[in-house]
């Protein structure tokens, strides 16, 4: 009876409370989660009693305002609660995390942040490009076979897959009724996309670099992690298992990086060493310029096919195939060759090898995307296509699906068979362990091309994100029953900067300046797409502002024009800014490492 009183005082208690004071004084209650929610519910109901009490001096609105309030806050609720239940892989990266380590994990977590920018991506183009076109669409009279969805050729032509289906007409459906002028519509939600992707990338960098690199507690994580991140509310049984080896994993990292020991190698071994990283780098670099000059020339003997014609269509899909096969072999075979290299390098640490490896991958595969960059916009531009466009969306189209069905053939045969052959005919061999810098590689190069491919191919990002939906779930199954956990265990914190970083520079700065180029310098064709008929896709922008300059009320709009968008100074100005923020900020940095080495020489002493 007490005990009812009690909790019947504290919910009348609560219920007085503004709403951040009483989720604080709820969450710092030492009860589970359940009875929490319990208590949050029952001082819910409680107030909704007593605004009801107060009905009678309250008026109607304003009583079914606070209803309809409270009515939301339960059911914003009640989504958070379900949110990770029904969050399918939120469970699977805490069991990666547990069994494998940060580093493992931290491909996961970088798959995971893809896959959400590709929705966003997607989002974007379907609601702005991809729907108002659906209005001005015209039948298509091509017959489906089947074999369009290997090649993106043949009925996928005339659809909204390509910049080529889309109208140069400005849209409208009611007479004297609002119109949607599509040229406008196409490059805006383009350039404002890679905008906003570009502010992301930064701020995302900017976060993780702060997270991992900046730490002003470093000195004393393992006394944290060991006596202060127990959640003492977990109660399944399952639960505590998984949160005891995950910490465990954890600590063995960072204790790793503790006492990890520097070998002094004597000067005959410090050449011999050099020597070999410099033989090591000459092979690496060589096999990337063969395999640049492979695909160029196998490109500009694919774009002869196409022009020539084909005797029959069974011909002509096989031919389109050939180049993202070939593509596609290069960039899974040569990581093999590259990681055999970091073996006979013997680097001291893991870390070392994997960065050294992710270095010579992204050269090659960055590589063979400017060689083909170089193709559509040099040579396919200017060939005799009647919608060059469409071809090169076409092409990576097919890039981007070749890639994706080689990645999930290297988990079968990479991993799959790998353990079996590791625990049945070869025992010496063992389990495979996962490939940090080749998958993560794998990642980036099929983004590139995503990117790539926006103004070439709207709806690009939808596939690539039904692509990494499956790739996730594949690795996921992989991982866990076919690949053992790093024979030595460190630390990677760093890591998921570093993919970040290279996402950014060289991928997306890469694409800007083909984006760059394909919007200023390019003239589109002349029977296809919303910029036919133009010097260049730009023009219309420009079109647009001398139409605006007769309009008295979009004055201001033609003034940012001139003195902002076109202007150079403007431009100079604002990365003076940005780098003047940034130094100031590496400052503010290098501030706080010096105050924390301070800090870990008083606690020593």
């Amino acid at each position: 009876f007490h005990g009812f009183v009690a909790e019947k005082d504290l919910i009348g208690s609560l219920a007085n409370m503004s709403t951040s004071e009483r989720i604080k004084t709820i969450q710092k209650m030492p009860e589970t989660m359940k009875k929490k929610r319990e208590i949050r519910n029952k001082v819910l109901k409680e107030i909704t009693e007593k605004s009801r009490r107060r009905g009678t001096q309250l008026s109607c609105c304003t009583q079914c305002l606070q209803e309809t309030a409270v009515l939301f806050r339960r059911f914003g609720n009640t989504i958070s609660e379900y949110f990770q239940l029904l969050w399918v892989w939120h469970k699977a990266l805490k069991i990666i995390g547990a069994d494998f380590g940060t580093s493992v994990l931290s491909y996961f977590i970088f798959l995971k942040w893809l896959l959400n920018f590709n929705i966003f991506s997607f989002l974007i183009n379907f609601s702005f490009i991809t729907i108002p076109q659906f209005l001005a669409a015209e039948p298509n009279n091509l017959s489906f076979t089947g074999l369009e969805l290997l090649t993106g050729a043949g009925y996928f032509q005339q659809t909204i897959l390509y910049y080529g289906f889309y109208t140069n007409a400005t849209i409208s459906k009611i007479n004297n009724g609002p119109s949607y002028n599509m040229q406008l519509a196409y490059i805006f939600t383009v350039g404002i996309h890679f905008v906003i992707c570009f502010l992301i990338l930064l701020f995302s960098m900017a976060n993780s670099f702060s997270r991992n690199f900046v730490n002003p507690q470093t000195y004393s994580v393992n006394a944290s992690k060991l006596l202060c991140t127990w959640d003492f509310n977990i109660t399944n049984e399952k639960a505590v298992k998984l949160k005891q080896k995950n910490l465990s994993t954890q600590i063995k990292e960072h204790l790793t990086e503790v006492n990890r020991e520097v070998v002094n190698f004597s000067v005959t071994q410090k050449i011999a060493r050099i020597g070999i990283h410099l033989l090591s780098w000459f092979a690496s670099l060589g096999t990337a310029v063969a395999a640049c000059a492979g695909v160029y020339f196998l490109s500009i003997n694919n774009l002869e096919l196409f022009v020539k014609g084909h005797k029959n269509d069974l011909e002509s899909q096989a031919a389109m195939l050939v180049l993202p096969l070939v593509a596609a072999l290069l960039n899974t075979f040569t990581p093999f060759f590259y990681s055999w290299l970091g073996h006979m390098e013997r680097f001291q640490t893991p870390g070392q090898q994997i960065y050294v490896t992710i270095a010579r991958n992204i050269i090659l595969k960055i590589s063979v995307v400017g060689i083909l960059c170089y193709y559509w916009l040099n040579i396919v531009s200017a060939s005799e296509s009647q919608c060059w466009e469409s071809l090169v969306g076409q092409d990576i189209y097919r890039l981007v699906l070749v890639d994706f069905l080689f990645c999930l053939l290297g988990s079968f045969f990479g991993e799959f068979l790998r353990r079996i052959i590791g625990t049945t005919i070869c025992v010496s061999l063992g389990q495979p362990e996962f490939d940090i810098g080749q998958n993560v590689l794998s990642l980036i190069y099929a983004q590139t091309l995503t990117w790539i491919g926006i103004l070439f191919s709207p709806l690009l990002p939808g596939i690539q994100m039904i692509a990494f939906s499956i790739v996730f779930y594949v690795k996921t199954v992989s991982v866990m029953r076919n690949c053992q956990p790093p024979r030595k265990v460190w630390r990677t914190a760093q890591m998921t900067t570093s993919f970040m970083f290279l996402l950014f520079c060289p991928s997306f700065l890469g694409v800007l300046s083909v984006i760059g180029v394909t919007v200023w310098r390019l003239k589109p064709s002349e029977r296809c797409g919303p910029f036919r008929g133009l010097s260049s896709m730009y023009a219309a922008v420009s079109e647009w502002i001398h139409t605006l300059d007769n309009y008295t009320a979009s004055k201001w709009v033609v003034w940012i024009y001139h003195n902002l968008i076109t202007s150079e100074l403007f431009f100079f100005s604002l990365c003076g800014i940005v780098l003047i923020i940034t130094y100031l900020y590496w400052k503010i940095i290098q501030g706080r490492k010096t105050m924390t080495k301070l800090l870990r020489k008083q606690i020593l002493n």
